[in-house]
């Protein structure tokens, strides 16, 4: 069970902010319908699959996962979330052929894929798919995860919400790895997963999608 302290976190967070669909991959994770259509997740259900997938990557050679971000406020999360395990980062508009093409100057061959958005970095998927690579990330409600092994349902959106979940991933996977011994010695914020300045390089083309879907996305953001 998700602590108050913890579930009033989520809540200001806007993890559990859905958006105003919700496919029939993420109906059971639904909690409510607000008055205004948006869907709300289940913090608890949130909370519990944050620490499954926690434990799947702690099995893995964090040096064999790519993660993938396109989306400006997932970016520097991801950049963090890499730095501190080791993982290979990729950002930005995803480039076909990186996981399948070996004439590719960035060509990466993942034992898993990690992605921010699966609509938005559909091909990354894809590409692991036809590896069979490991596919996992996070999902909002109006996602297909039919390319997902595994997935956290949340706001995938969100300026407060993405890095929050990648500060709960990295203190369950510290946790999961023997990195540290309990909370007590998380010494990360979730302000360290938060945009702040990007480089050129981490921003360039990552505005793909990113004004769909402007009107919810600015909501949950709040």
């Amino acid at each position: 069970m998700v602590e108050n302290n913890s579930h009033e976190q989520y809540l200001e967070a806007g993890v559990h902010i859905g958006t105003r669909v919700s496919s029939k991959w993420m109906k059971k994770f639904v909690y409510k319908y607000r008055k205004d259509k948006l869907v709300m997740l289940n913090v608890e259900m949130i909370d519990k699959r944050i620490q499954e997938m926690a434990k799947i990557l702690a099995k893995v050679d964090m040096s064999k996962v790519a993660i993938v971000a396109s989306r400006v406020y997932a970016v520097p999360a991801a950049k963090k979330f890499a730095e501190i395990f080791g993982a290979k980062p990729f950002f930005g508009r995803f480039v076909p052929g990186t996981f399948t093409n070996p004439s590719k100057s960035n060509f990466f061959e993942p034992n898993v894929i990690f992605v921010c958005d699966p609509r938005v970095e559909k091909q990354a998927l894809v590409e692991g798919t036809f590896r069979g690579s490991l596919n996992i990330g996070l999902a909002d409600t109006d996602n297909s995860t039919k390319n997902l092994d595994f997935f956290i349902p949340c706001n995938n959106k969100g300026k407060k919400s993405v890095p929050f979940i990648f500060y709960l991933l990295t203190k369950e996977l510290m946790k999961a790895k023997g990195m540290i011994k309990d909370d007590s010695e998380f010494k990360y914020k979730p302000e360290d997963f938060e945009l702040s300045v990007l480089t050129a390089s981490d921003t360039e083309e990552n505005t793909e999608g990113s004004d769909e879907d402007s009107d919810v996305s600015e909501e949950k953001s709040e």
